[in-house]
């Protein structure tokens, strides 16, 4: 076989898998985000992926065969697009209030701030307040990562601290419905909205540590101070946005991590695309190679000190949640000209 015929065959063999896989995308998520009869959801799948095959075994030749399978895929793809995320649903009582905020100077107003009271996950006495932060007196910027099981992947949560003692922690999830469940499936699919979590550091990270029984870890990240300012007003601006215009949930392009990338790269600041903001159990490995976590001590041994379940657990409803998880925790990396020891 001469060396263009191999590349040919690569080639087709290439681009068949591609139209495969398009095909198979098109027909789940015709499943999942189409009609709500199974009976005719699971027709109209079953239906493309038999056209999708009568196509490749009858209709020749091979170019044609590639216009049969692309263009249903297609118009799959178009109806897909269309499909409109809503904000009036019946939503989950710890999603149901929308945040947002205002700016006056350096005087951050946001409402719909999330301080609920825990006895269960499930069961808790529902607070929502509206609190202000002078954007002046930022001090840092703490990044959580939560564990429910295998460390390959976890759910982040990014929080600011304020020169009061105060922390804004604000976390990208999904806005599920009411007798609705998060499958890591249909997170790739149309299923959920995106939702800001603005919260209460005792509320959004107690109820992961002490009523999930979930292991979480802090990071304080080093950095100029203005940076993370802007990166607040960056989330800012999007949840205004959510609260007028609802956006769709995906668990690949914007998922919990992919989305604070996305922030970032919004403010022209935004490090290369790396394998580790999709596995993100791996995302303070990243960071420790970047120097944007302190550098001072091993990794592993970075990660140990930074786990603060066991002082979530023992903080439990305290007001001085915030304080007690930072305790022994090693200090922020140093900016240029700062002291040693930053909040």
């Amino acid at each position: 076989m001469t060396f263009t015929r191999l590349s040919r065959l690569i080639r087709r063999v290439f681009v068949s898998v591609i139209a495969a896989l398009a095909i198979l995308w098109a027909a789940a998520a015709i499943w999942i985000d189409g009609p709500e009869s199974r009976a005719l959801a699971g027709t109209l799948a079953g239906g493309l992926v038999l056209l999708a095959v009568t196509a490749a075994l009858l209709i020749r030749p091979w170019r044609r065969t590639l216009l049969a399978v692309f263009v249903p895929f297609a118009l799959v793809l178009a109806w897909w697009l269309m499909l409109a995320p809503s904000n009036a649903r019946d939503w989950q009582p710890d999603v149901a209030r929308l945040p947002s905020a205002t700016i006056d100077g350096s005087r951050l107003t946001v409402r719909n701030v999330r301080n609920f009271d825990y006895r269960a996950e499930t069961d808790f006495i529902e607070r929502w307040e509206t609190r202000t932060y002078d954007l002046d007196s930022l001090v840092g910027f703490d990044m959580f990562i939560s564990f429910w099981g295998p460390t390959l992947y976890g759910h982040t949560i990014a929080s600011w601290a304020f020169a009061d003692g105060r922390h804004l922690a604000i976390s990208i999830e999904t806005r599920k419905e009411t007798g609705e469940a998060y499958s890591a499936m249909l997170g790739f699919f149309r299923q959920y909205e995106r939702y800001y979590v603005v919260a209460d550091e005792r509320d959004l990270v107690g109820s992961r540590t002490n009523h999930r029984g979930e292991t979480v870890q802090l990071y304080r990240i080093g950095g100029d101070m203005g940076n993370g300012r802007e990166l607040l007003l960056d989330y800012v601006k999007e949840i205004n946005t959510l609260a007028e215009q609802p956006r769709w949930y995906n668990a690949l392009s914007h998922n919990c991590t992919t989305t604070i990338w996305q922030h970032t790269r919004a403010l022209g600041s935004s490090p290369r695309l790396d394998w580790r903001l999709l596995a993100n159990g791996y995302l303070i490995d990243l960071a420790y190679a970047r120097g944007t976590v302190n550098t001072d001590i091993p990794l592993e041994e970075l990660k140990r000190r930074s786990d603060i379940t066991a002082r979530a657990r023992s903080a439990g409803d305290r007001e001085d949640f915030s304080e007690v998880i930072r305790e022994d925790l090693p200090p922020r990396p140093r900016a240029r000209g700062e002291p040693h020891d930053q909040p």
